[in-house]
């Protein structure tokens, strides 16, 4: 099982679960960020998180190529 398979099911649980409470997505998602980002500092450097997140945010568009894909 690969990682994105495994985050895959645990993110469809938080969203299931959530529905099942009565919340609504941004909810979690939002607690899954800020989560994620709580970890990350434990082992990298808050300009590097910054960095990590900025390249998400930056990207984050399906309909625009990444810039360093080619056409």
């Amino acid at each position: 099982m690969s990682a994105t398979e495994i985050a895959t099911r645990h993110f469809s649980t938080a969203i299931a679960d959530a529905e099942g409470a009565g919340l609504g997505p941004d909810s979690v998602f939002r607690a899954l960020l800020g989560l994620l980002v709580a970890k990350y500092l434990e082992s990298r450097s808050v300009a590097d998180v910054q960095s990590e997140l900025r390249f998400v945010a930056d990207n984050c568009d399906p309909d625009t190529d990444f810039m360093f894909m080619r056409p």
